[in-house]
């Protein structure tokens, strides 16, 4: 969301970016207070998201999240539209609106006060897809399980047939994991339901950070159902393109969670290309403790060197902590961190694979980069992601979420040095080129760009006849 922000306000627009108070308090910690002023025209503010304060620097509990959210935060953004729009503010006057796609409450406040609004779905085409038929996996009764036994009984082999847009073969275990559940009254698979039907009648557009040449049946699939879908990715590649290196757009307005260690870079610079193991599982994937050992004694065991991002909550309910032995095994070649500048990572010449627990914006950074993936999918679309870069795009290999260190250190040393590893790395330098074609000046994702400015600034008119339906 704020790579989008960021290339709306270079091309004009006054931006205030909306944070709940929780997250603004973090970005507050992690940054100071210049990272809320340091670029004119580009306001942060808050909201309050209903819950009670967690404990300090923790991932909030996303079910919950979602559910106060949904119910509790519209007023308190029809409040804050109100105050920006009264002239006392000195703010210009609100024109349009872009909230998360899952977040559709937001449209009903831009509906109030009669201005354009979209979503920017922040997950892949193919988890959109998968989301949608979440209500058919309901009518059939696939969904709920009928107990937990067929969490590990086959049952999730199942493979579904008519799933519109999706690659063939996609069986229950490659949908997003909320369906993985016994409670017809499950939070997020109501709520993803909701959310997937909300967004076919509520936005004036859809915006989809991906491409056509990687997704492009399932972004077809979209375009059927839901009003004027902009595709607009890489999102990445258009900001380091569009945004000067250096300025105030580029190195205040950030969204670190938690503080950079300094020196990763100078590291990486110290070995081979392609000798280095990445290992980052995102913003909010937790494990658990012997989970967190396993992975720890597979990168150690596969001989090679690691850079390992080890947030402070990645372990559940405790804090992150790895026996002394562990650190004596890898001195010298392994390198922890609680946080690092991953786009910057990643591109490093001397990183070899990526362990990655299959986000998007990870799924995204690692293509644009030509880097190959071994993957621990943990929750939501990332299932289908996994899948997809196994059997659809050949950057990827899994390691199943019965984590054994055998198995880590094998996987680590087929991408490295074996022949399965040489494929993935074809195939993504595939994908870097493609990727980049996508966001050339006057290519797809900017002429998708200008449709979806169209929008916002209410020439519909003029965005739906001078653009073409793909990307």
């Amino acid at each position: 969301m704020l790579k989008l922000a960021k290339l709306l306000h270079a091309r004009g627009f006054h931006i205030t970016f909306v944070l709940t108070e929780y997250n603004y308090g973090r970005l507050l910690k992690s940054r100071g207070a210049a990272a809320f002023h340091g670029c004119p025209g580009f306001d942060f503010t808050k909201i309050p998201d209903g819950l009670p304060p967690p404990d300090a620097d923790a991932t909030q509990d996303i079910p919950a999240l979602c559910h106060s959210t949904m119910t509790t935060c519209l007023p308190h953004l029809a409040a804050l539209l109100a105050s920006l729009n009264d002239p006392a503010s000195g703010a210009p006057p609100v024109t349009c609106l872009l909230c998360d796609a899952v977040m559709s409450w937001a449209y009903d406040a831009a509906k109030e006060i009669g201005i354009p609004h979209a979503g920017l779905w922040t997950a892949s085409a193919c988890g959109f897809m998968a989301y949608n038929y979440y209500k058919n996996l309901v009518e059939q009764g696939l969904v709920p399980l009928k107990d937990e036994a067929q969490l590990t009984d086959g049952y999730l082999d199942t493979v579904v047939h008519g799933v519109p847009g999706v690659c063939d073969g996609f069986q229950l275990r490659d949908f997003p994991d909320f369906i993985r559940t016994t409670d017809p009254n499950a939070i997020m698979l109501n709520f993803l339901i909701r959310e997937t039907a909300r967004a076919a009648s509520q936005p004036d557009a859809v915006v989809v950070n991906s491409f056509d040449d990687l997704e492009g049946r399932e972004l077809d699939a979209m375009r059927s159902i839901l009003p004027p879908v902009c595709v607009v990715g890489p999102l990445l590649l258009q900001v380091r393109r569009v945004i000067p290196k250096g300025s105030p757009l580029d190195v205040t307005v950030q969204s670190n969670l938690w503080k950079e260690q300094d020196g990763l870079l100078e590291w990486l610079d110290r070995h081979p290309p392609r000798s280095v193991v990445y290992v980052n599982y995102g913003s909010i994937t937790v494990m658990s403790n012997e989970q967190m050992l396993e992975f720890a004694w597979g990168l150690a065991n596969s001989d090679y060197p690691f850079l390992w991002n080890v947030r402070p909550d990645l372990v559940k309910g405790d804090a992150a902590v790895l026996p002394p032995e562990f650190s004596a095994a890898i001195e010298g070649r392994g390198l922890l961190t609680t946080w690092c500048p991953q786009e910057k990572v990643i591109v490093h010449d001397a990183v070899g694979v990526f362990l990655t627990h299959s986000g998007w914006n990870s799924t995204l950074e690692s293509l644009c980069a030509g880097v190959p993936m071994l993957s621990w999918p943990f929750f939501a679309e990332q299932q289908t992601n996994c899948r997809y870069k196994r059997t659809e795009w050949g950057v990827g290999m899994e390691i199943g979420g019965e984590v054994r260190r055998a198995d880590v250190a094998e996987k680590i040393q087929d991408a490295m040095e074996g022949d399965k590893g040489e494929e993935m790395r074809r195939r993504s330098a595939e994908w870097k080129d493609k990727a980049a074609r996508a966001t050339l000046p006057g290519g797809p994702a900017e002429v998708n760009l200008d449709r979806l400015i169209d929008i916002l600034r209410g020439n519909t008119d003029q965005a739906v006849n001078a653009s073409p339906t793909r990307n």
